[in-house]
């Protein structure tokens, strides 16, 4: 027993049990495989933190190249704005210049009106006779009416056509169409059938046309049917209308007499292509047509 205890005390003091060349062989492979995946977790854990920290910066930059391209545009948009308020200003300060000077300009005229006003007063004065009243006005105030007084009288004797009294013709041609209210008349152009409130006279283009009696310019009107037309008021109701006219010298208000030319045959109008040049006249009494051959002279 005792050489037991004894065997069993030099096993404790024996030591480590040495390792076989196998056995280290496989504990340095665990180690060499330990230290590979060490250094690959180090590698990832710094890649990690590189990719984050590239994110960030990346994000920064395009954060701060933002801002930048915001306050160019600010920096642009102010300059303009200011560009814009200096030519407004520019402006403000020429028209003001302007409406100075166009001031001045006005108060000079101003002026010069003044004095044409004293030169006037003064030249009426002159004119002025001892009584205090314009001697030249009155005489000519005096002529005026006279001349007007005048103008009526002979306007109102001239202008006095009765039933009685006859016209001469207003040119030498002969009747294309007579005057016809009672029954229809055959229209060349128109090709067809209508009543005729007047004479249709043949004539050549530039020929003049006369009027028949004394009387006063009542209008001159362009109508579509009778182009350039004359209306003269022979009085008491009668006036008589020349049609187809042109190069009127007479004008509304004059005063014509018998044989007066009231203008020339022109080219006819669309209503009458076909029955060629002519005058178209027309008499009325009280707005009535009637027909002037009953107070026509004979040929």
């Amino acid at each position: 027993m005792n050489d037991n205890n004894k065997m069993d005390r030099g096993k404790e003091h024996a030591g480590p049990k040495k390792m076989t060349p196998r056995q280290k062989q496989k504990r340095n492979r665990k180690a060499t495989l330990a230290a590979v995946l060490c250094f690959v977790a180090a590698i990832a854990i710094v890649g990690t933190y590189t990719m984050r920290d590239y994110k960030t910066v990346k994000k920064e930059g395009e954060l701060a190249k933002a801002q930048l391209e915001e306050q160019k545009k600010a920096l642009e948009e102010a300059s303009q704005e200011a560009s814009g308020n200096a030519q407004k200003d520019s402006a403000s300060e020429s028209g003001t210049d302007g409406a100075g000077t166009g001031g001045k300009a006005e108060k000079s005229g101003s002026g010069a009106g003044t004095a044409g006003t004293a030169s006037k007063n003064a030249a009426t004065a002159g004119n002025t006779d001892g009584s205090g009243n314009n001697g030249n006005q009155d005489g000519n105030s005096q002529t005026n009416g006279s001349q007007q007084a005048a103008r009526t009288a002979g306007s109102a004797s001239s202008a006095n056509f009765t039933s009685d009294s006859k016209m001469i013709w207003p040119v030498s041609g002969t009747v294309l169409m007579n005057y016809s209210m009672d029954k229809t008349v055959y229209f060349a152009t128109l090709d067809q059938y209508k009543y005729n409130p007047a004479l249709v006279i043949s004539g050549a283009e530039g020929d003049q046309v006369l009027c028949g009696a004394p009387g006063i310019i009542k209008s001159i009107d362009v109508t579509a049917q009778t182009g350039t037309t004359v209306t003269v008021d022979l009085g008491n109701g009668f006036e008589v209308l020349y049609g187809q006219l042109k190069e009127v010298p007479v004008k509304v208000g004059d005063q014509v007499e018998a044989k007066s030319i009231l203008g020339y045959i022109g080219q006819p109008t669309k209503y009458y292509s076909v029955e060629g040049c002519n005058v178209y006249m027309e008499l009325r009494k009280d707005g009535t047509p009637v027909n002037p051959v009953d107070y026509m002279t004979k040929r």
